[in-house]
C-alpha cells in the first residue's frame, strides 16, 4: 500500500515552498550517494569518530530518531568538525595542511559525532525534511542541511536547497563563537565552496555544478548601481558678450588673432637668434644649422689671410726657421 507524505509530517509554511519539488514527488527512501560507509567523511575525521568515547559511549544508547534529535538541541554550539584548540596545524603545509583535514588529529566536534550517528539511522525523506524544517535549534537545521551535502547525489542538491536560499535564521558556526551566518548563506556555501572549516565536502561534477550556477544568477540577478542623475544644475551662459574670459583687457575680438601670429614669430626668431649665436661642434660634423651663412663660415676658418696660409701654419714655420739657428 502506498503512503503519500505529501501533507503529513511538513510544517504548512514548507508545504507551499516545496510543492512540486523532490521533496513530494519521490518515495520515502533516500538514496546515499558516494561511499556507504563512510558517508564521503573524511578518514580522519571518521577515524576520530569512531575511536571517540562520546561516539562509543553517549551516542550508543541513543537509539531513536527523536533522542538525537533532543542531542543535537542540548550539545551541539557550533558547526566545525573540531574542537577549538585541539588541533595544531601550525607545522604543517601542502596535503598535510588544515584545509586539506589530514595530518595530526584533534578532539573531534560533538556536531560531527551526531552528523555520523544520523548516518548510523538511515534516515527517511520524511524524517530528514524534519530535520530541516524544525523550529527548535537552527543546529538541528544545519546539520539536516549538513547531512544532505554528504549523502545526496549532486544533482539533487539544488531541489533541496532552493527554497532555504533566502532563509534569514542565524547561528554561530564557529567554535568558541565569532562569526554568525544565517541558513541561506550557508547553504550557499554547502553549494558552492567544497571547504568547509577544515574538511572538504564530496565533489560536484563541473556539469551541474555551472547549471546550479545559472540557476542562482537567475534567481539573484546582478544589481547594477546606476548613477544618480545631477539636478538644479545652472545653465552656463555662452555668449561672447557676457563670458568674462572673452572681454578681459583692452583688445577687441579681431585683434586676438594678430596678437597670437606676432608673438609664435616673436618665438620663432629668438630661436633662430640662438642658432646663429651657437658655437661650431666640430668642422667634419654633418648637422648644420638652417641659417648658417656665408659669413658665419668665414669666421669658421682659422685663416683671415688666405694668400699667406693659416696664423698657425705660419707660426709652426717661424719655429722651425729659428730652430736651425
Amino acid at each position: 500500500m502506498e503512503v503519500s507524505y505529501e501533507n503529513e509530517g511538513y510544517d504548512n509554511d514548507y508545504q507551499s515552498k516545496s510543492k512540486g519539488s523532490i521533496l513530494t514527488r519521490k518515495n520515502n527512501t533516500m538514496p546515499v550517494w558516494g561511499n556507504e560507509r563512510t558517508m564521503n567523511l573524511n578518514t580522519l575525521i571518521l577515524t576520530n569518530i569512531q575511536s571517540s568515547h562520546y561516539f562509543k559511549v553517549n551516542l550508543y544508547e541513543l537509539k531513536t530518531y527523536h533522542e538525537v534529535i533532543d542531542e543535537i538541541y542540548y550539545k551541539v554550539q557550533h558547526l566545525e568538525p573540531w574542537e577549538k584548540g585541539s588541533r595544531k596545524t601550525s607545522g604543517q603545509t601542502g596535503m598535510c595542511g588544515g584545509v586539506r583535514g589530514v595530518g595530526a588529529g584533534g578532539i573531534v566536534s560533538t556536531a560531527f559525532c551526531l552528523l555520523y550517528k544520523l548516518f548510523t539511522l538511515k534516515l527517511t525523506r520524511k524524517q530528514v525534511t524534519g530535520l530541516i524544517t524544525h523550529c527548535d535549534s537552527p543546529y538541528i537545521r544545519a546539520l539536516g542541511f549538513m547531512y544532505i551535502r554528504y549523502t545526496q547525489p549532486p544533482g539533487d542538491l539544488w531541489d533541496w536547497y532552493e527554497s532555504f536560499l533566502d532563509d534569514e535564521e542565524e547561528m554561530d558556526v564557529r567554535a568558541g563563537g565569532g562569526q554568525t551566518m544565517t541558513i541561506g548563506n550557508i547553504l550557499k556555501s554547502f553549494l558552492f565552496k567544497l571547504e568547509w572549516y577544515s574538511t572538504l565536502f564530496p565533489r560536484i561534477p563541473v556539469p551541474i555544478q555551472q547549471q546550479m550556477e545559472k540557476k542562482m544568477s537567475e534567481k539573484y540577478p546582478p544589481v547594477v548601481e546606476e548613477t544618480p542623475r545631477r539636478t538644479n544644475i545652472p545653465e552656463k551662459n555662452f555668449s561672447r558678450d557676457r563670458d568674462d574670459h572673452r572681454n578681459r583687457g583692452d583688445l577687441s575680438d579681431t585683434a586676438r588673432p594678430r596678437e597670437r601670429i606676432e608673438r609664435r614669430e616673436r618665438s620663432h626668431r629668438d630661436y633662430r637668434d640662438r642658432d646663429y649665436e651657437r658655437k661650431p661642434t666640430n668642422a667634419n660634423s654633418r648637422e648644420r644649422s638652417p641659417y648658417v651663412s656665408r659669413r658665419d663660415e668665414y669666421k669658421k676658418s682659422s685663416s683671415r689671410s688666405p694668400k699667406y696660409g693659416s696664423s698657425k701654419r705660419r707660426d709652426r714655420d717661424d719655429y722651425k726657421s729659428r730652430s736651425k739657428y
